[in-house]
């Protein structure tokens, strides 16, 4: 059996902090989608200048797969745009994005699931990181995407608590459908 828990949400929603928090209780090894992608072919906001956004998520699926085809039990923080690409960007991802959007181990972590907190949040937080856009230009985006993120059906946790509040809830969520490894935190 494979256990593969998913992190779906936001620029700057914790999926790191939490993912390798979550892996580190579980038992389970963290990969982060775009430290995967910068592993594999550079900077991101270089590779987006070089090559254009639908090339970049292109690559992103890619990953994903060779992530998921990867023998292990994995916690895997997703690109925040990867629930919202365009359904031609890549052969199997129509299929994937179900799958995700199905799966009981896939969780969406936003700041807030109150609307213009969350986009506060978000926009305050991603603009303390490296790859930011201007604080226009990300409110724009997460008041795009809040909608996705919100309307899947699966878990959503909100980050704007202490992470060992969110990493509860994510294993409380998690508990009947992945196998837990006896920890002295668990």
């Amino acid at each position: 059996m494979q256990d593969v828990v998913r992190l779906v949400g936001p620029g700057g929603a914790g999926k790191t902090t939490t993912g390798a928090r979550l892996a580190q209780r579980l038992g389970l090894t963290f990969v982060d989608l775009d430290e995967r992608f910068a592993e594999t072919h550079g900077d991101i906001s270089e590779y987006l200048d070089l090559h254009g956004y639908a090339s970049y998520a292109m690559q992103n699926v890619q990953n994903y797969l060779e992530v998921i085809a990867e023998a292990g039990r994995h916690v895997l923080a997703l690109s925040s745009g990867f629930m919202t690409y365009a359904t031609d960007v890549h052969p199997d991802y129509a299929r994937v994005r179900a799958e995700i959007a199905a799966r009981a181990t896939t969780l969406v972590l936003l700041p807030s699931l109150d609307y213009e907190t969350c986009v506060a949040e978000t926009v305050r937080r991603q603009l303390g990181r490296p790859f930011c856009r201007s604080a226009e230009r990300e409110e724009e985006v997460i008041r795009q995407r809040f909608g996705i993120y919100r309307s899947l059906s699966v878990t959503r946790l909100e980050t704007m608590k202490p992470i060992s509040d969110v990493v509860n809830a994510a294993v409380a969520s998690l508990r009947p459908n992945i196998r837990l490894q006896p920890t002295a935190a668990g």
